[in-house]
């Protein structure tokens, strides 16, 4: 139940908008300040088109579009204009946002960041893609872990920003750390379609959160984005979806109340629990060990696949093979 949009608010709900932005071209900086002003505006529309409305969310890549180019003239910084419209856009609507930027990093690539600012102008949260859409993308792989933050009406938040949804364990990092609603932003194009669908219900299922997903939508004369937009509840079932209109903004009132009771009353499926507590009906608090041994190689460094993997680089998308080492997490 969506309490048909959010349009009648409960008192534990919270209400998002997830705007299925039309793909823009981004060429240039008076595009890029052309296109900061055109989120604004969406800001603004959202606000009226919902009193209730307590986060609007944009996809990834909302202010580059797709072109994928990394010209330091068109890089976004925490301090920059870009980010300082879009805070001001939520302390004059009276509302909590979700963007995209792509960072400048003076040590290297560019990283596929993501924001949630609330309604006074603060940035809550802070994410840096982790798993960038390799060979196509080429960020640099974030190292800010998977963050949580307060968001409206005491619910948890996180951000996983597209390809970073394929992967269970990010879902599942962001559940583990308190998020009890799981944003997903992305650019997709239509052969996802299908893959985009089923990893939104079974992270929101196996992790017993919710889901809310977007993405860009329409043509910029190359690409086709795919919008989709889609609230999952945290039994897998889908709340409310969006199709392939441009600018659309989907919206569902979501109950971070149920998920929290859900996470402590199930017994069955109560997957995230019983993750590390296998079989506790047979010993007392179940297995509490790692039978896994994908897990224990990537600790010990040593993660080897069983089978021979032909693409390692960017090469077949144009970007020549790196010579940079992964420096690891900031301090």
């Amino acid at each position: 139940m969506s309490g048909l949009g959010g349009l009648n608010k409960s008192r534990h709900g919270v209400v998002m908008g997830l705007v299925q932005l039309q793909l823009p071209v981004v060429e240039t900086p008076e595009q890029l300040a052309a296109q900061t002003q055109r989120i604004c505006a969406m800001v603004a529309k959202a606000r009226r088109n919902q009193s209730t409305m307590d986060l609007v969310v944009f996809p990834e890549y909302a202010l580059h579009g797709l072109s994928m180019s990394m010209d330091p003239a068109l890089m976004c910084t925490l301090d920059g204009p870009e980010v300082a419209a879009f805070k001001q856009a939520c302390v004059d609507n009276r509302i909590w946002g979700c963007f995209s930027i792509m960072e400048a990093n003076p040590g290297g690539n560019p990283y596929n960041s993501g924001l949630i600012i609330d309604d006074l102008g603060a940035i809550k949260l802070y994410y840096r893609k982790l798993h960038p859409w390799v060979p196509v993308e080429p960020w640099e792989p974030g190292n800010l872990g998977v963050p949580v933050c307060d968001g409206p009406n005491g619910s948890k938040l996180a951000l996983i920003i597209c390809h970073d949804g394929m992967f269970p364990e990010m879902a599942r990092e962001a559940a583990y750390r308190g998020a009890e609603i799981i944003i997903r932003t992305a650019g997709y194009t239509a052969p996802i379609r299908h893959s985009w669908k089923v990893t939104n219900q079974a992270n929101a299922f196996s992790n017993l959160a919710v889901t809310a997903s977007v993405c860009l939508c329409g043509s910029d004369g190359t690409f086709d984005s795919m919008g989709e937009g889609m609230f999952c509840n945290f039994d897998g079932t889908v709340l409310a979806e969006g199709g392939d209109r441009p600018d659309e903004i989907i919206t569902a009132e979501v109950r971070p109340d149920l998920v929290r009771e859900a996470r402590s009353g199930w017994g069955v499926e109560n997957n995230i629990y019983q993750l590390y507590h296998r079989g506790y009906v047979a010993v007392k608090g179940g297995a509490r060990d790692c039978p896994y041994t994908y897990m224990r190689d990537m600790l010990a460094g040593r993660y080897q696949l069983p089978w021979k993997v032909d693409v390692t680089d960017g090469s077949s998308c144009g970007f020549a093979p790196p010579t940079r080492s992964y420096q690891g997490p900031e301090v």
